[in-house]
């Protein structure tokens, strides 16, 4: 499984983002996917999740700002995010998960600052 994750970069407070994942080599209608995410000098720590069945779940911090999507024609999942907080600054990875096995990708760096 190989992800690719994009969209990172540098916003304002109360901007938005939307960061994209494309997925290859696998199946990906039957993997759960979500956004982890680390800030410097902090764990990682999951932002949100969308299974194969579309339901979404996601971090107290980032609900209601954030909004998980996936688009299986097209291998990629989608997050939204709105209201931008300088806490959000982080790496974000985006990671596919089905029988137990996680696959990450490389991640790409969220910046939220004035």
């Amino acid at each position: 499984v190989q992800l690719q994750a994009s969209g990172g970069g540098l916003a304002q407070p109360g901007g938005s983002l939307r960061l994209s994942c494309a997925a290859s080599g696998t199946v990906f209608s039957t993997y759960d996917m979500a956004w982890d995410r680390q800030a410097p000098g902090k764990r990682r720590e999951l932002v949100a999740l969308i299974n194969d069945g579309f339901s979404t779940n996601y971090a107290p911090s980032v609900k209601g700002r954030f909004t998980i999507s996936r688009d299986n024609a097209n291998n990629t999942v989608y997050l939204q995010m709105n209201s931008l907080k300088p806490e959000d600054t982080a790496v974000y990875y985006c990671n596919a998960m089905h029988r137990g096995v996680a696959y990450w990708g490389q991640g790409t760096l969220v910046t939220v600052s004035s």
